[in-house]
């Protein structure tokens, strides 16, 4: 067979079910392979980075390997800043990128660019195939190496000459795989740490949220009342609702999760990624008595310095815990304090909560009535800027992977093609994502994408002309800011464009009844509201004086 019909066939055998991108002239072949694929379906974007940002997003909410393409050259640029935010947040997603022909890779010549390279720095792992009797090992590394714990992007480049070879090969057999786990004594040793602790607190991270690894959690958590925190991407590995629940962290200034934090004589970190929230916030004075549970070792830094490390399957560590648990016995810990920050966020999330003001609308009284509406199952994704704090702070989750934020990378221009994605695995479930004006623009051509596919979701604009987050920050540094104002289309025409359904509110009374109507709508619906960011500077404030409180 053809060399592209094999690696398309290598693939179908992994389980591929769509494949995000943008065509090119060098990767021609591999689309007319694929094109006669009956298990793959291709999904044309407007923009590679698009495509990746779908990626990512399909292999975080389903924990499958999904695929995004393009070109040689300026394609495969298009794709990075896609693959680096899908490495660094941990989604598994195989990059494809066509090439130009062998014969002309050493020397100048148009479009070309050393592909692999560029991408070394944010991939597990990058080739080039230049025997086309290696696809079947290749796509099989690449496959395993890509949804290892922990997941990440691998890139597999295909020149086009090489994709027109006649080939006599087939499609390695997939097998299943065991992730390493802790040794027992190890584990042993983190309980007896645990018991001798009179104050312990859990952070949860992105590492949590795995089905399996959540489901431990909450039952090591019914067993010891070990309170927890939640990093943002760890948002629902536990129930909000659960008593030993308090709050998410990592707003960059002290919150009331920090506090418990700084009352704890134990913290345990559960999948934790330190490029969320990195331990120098948390533990300033380096004097936590930590303990590690994750599927790596500990990242080295001077700020986090494990009395434990427990390095391997999450899941199996917590049942082992649980077991010992079981048979020693631990003594459940009191939640007073906990108790009494969970009353004063409860206060702080609801003081908005029958707020009338027209004109602008509040983070915390938008968040507050898009809760209510949702369902414990539903699904909201959230765009970079300053919306992301107030998702992070004032939007309590239920269930793992119901609250998507891109927090490693951080990439705007995210949550438009994520919604895309996330409406094709999930089509009983109420998608709604949260964009910046800034953000959504960024990747606005996708609008096109949405309508072509008839995705049922919402994408929600805050509006504040301008670079919201930014200009949040350097107020409360400098105590003014930059020349961070633009302009938008008039979004109404924008929807109509793109025949988009739409929506504008304004009246923060009426918030419930729009959230209401786009029940009853089918396609893509934009909906804006003008935000009052004013409440950002309150919220630095409010942190500042939670700060005196944490320092003293």
């Amino acid at each position: 067979m053809k060399t592209s019909d094999l690696f398309v066939k290598c693939l179908e055998n992994e389980g591929i079910e769509y494949i995000f991108g943008v065509p090119g002239e060098e990767n021609a072949d591999f689309l007319m392979s694929l094109h006669e694929s009956k298990k793959i379906k291709f999904i044309l974007t407007r923009h590679e980075q698009g495509a990746a940002f779908m990626a990512e997003s399909y292999g975080k909410l389903t924990g499958k390997l999904s695929c995004c393409l393009s070109t040689l050259g300026p394609g495969a640029t298009n794709l990075l800043t896609g693959v680096a935010d899908a490495n660094m947040d941990h989604s598994p997603i195989l990059v494809i990128t066509g090439q130009g022909s062998s014969d002309r890779l050493h020397k100048e010549s148009h479009q070309i660019l050393d592909v692999c390279n560029m991408f070394k720095s944010v991939t597990k792992w990058t080739t080039s195939i230049r025997n086309p009797k290696t696809i079947p090992e290749i796509v099989r590394k690449a496959v395993r190496l890509a949804t290892l714990e922990k997941p990440g992007a691998v890139h597999i480049e295909l020149p086009e000459d090489i994709s027109k070879l006649d080939v006599n090969a087939k499609p390695l057999k997939s097998f299943p795989y065991r992730r390493s786990i802790a040794e027992d004594d190890i584990i042993y040793k983190a309980f007896k740490l645990m018991i001798e602790a009179k104050s312990p607190i859990l952070i949860a991270g992105n590492g949590a949220i795995r089905k399996r690894s959540s489901r431990q959690l909450r039952d090591f958590c019914e067993r010891t009342n070990i309170p927890v925190v939640t990093t943002f991407m760890g948002k629902g590995a536990v129930d909000c609702n659960s008593e030993y629940y308090l709050s998410t962290v990592g707003l960059g200034a002290i919150d009331f999760g920090d506090i418990a934090i700084k009352d704890s004589d134990l913290v345990i970190t559960l999948g934790y990624d330190m490029v969320e929230y990195h331990p120098k916030l948390w533990n300033r004075n380096s004097k936590s008595k930590i303990i590690h549970i994750d599927f790596e070792a500990a990242e080295i830094d001077e700020h986090y310095i494990p009395q434990v490390e427990v390095v391997g399957d999450l899941a199996h560590s917590l049942s082992v815990l649980n077991k010992i648990i079981d048979r020693e016995g631990i003594k459940p810990y009191a939640l007073q304090n906990v108790k009494k920050l969970r009353n004063e966020l409860k206060v702080d999330n609801e003081k908005y909560k029958d707020d009338k003001q027209k004109g602008l609308i509040k983070p915390q009284k938008f968040l507050y009535d898009l809760r209510n509406f949702l369902s414990k199952n539903d699904i909201l994704i959230s765009d970079v800027g300053a919306h992301k704090m107030w998702i992070a702070r004032h939007y309590p989750c239920y269930e793992p992977n119901t609250c998507i934020i891109p927090n490693g990378f951080c990439s705007m221009g995210y949550a438009l093609p994520a919604a895309i994605a996330a409406s094709l695995s999930n089509n009983k479930k109420k998608i709604f994502a949260i964009c910046g004006d800034a953000g959504f623009l960024m990747n606005l051509q996708e609008m096109e994408t949405a309508k072509r596919m008839r995705s049922d979701f919402v994408a929600i604009i805050w509006e504040d002309k301008s670079y919201g987050l930014i200009k949040w920050k350097q107020q409360a540094e400098f105590g003014k800011s930059t020349d961070l104002d633009f302009d938008n289309p008039q979004w109404e025409q924008l929807a109509q464009s793109f025949n988009w359904n739409y929506i504008y509110e304004n009246d923060s009374s009426k918030i419930t009844k729009r959230l209401n109507e786009t029940e009853g709508l089918k396609g893509p619906t934009l909906f804006v509201i003008p935000i009052d960011y004013s409440e950002n500077e309150k919220l630095t404030d409010f942190l500042g004086s939670l700060e005196k409180t944490y320092d003293g």
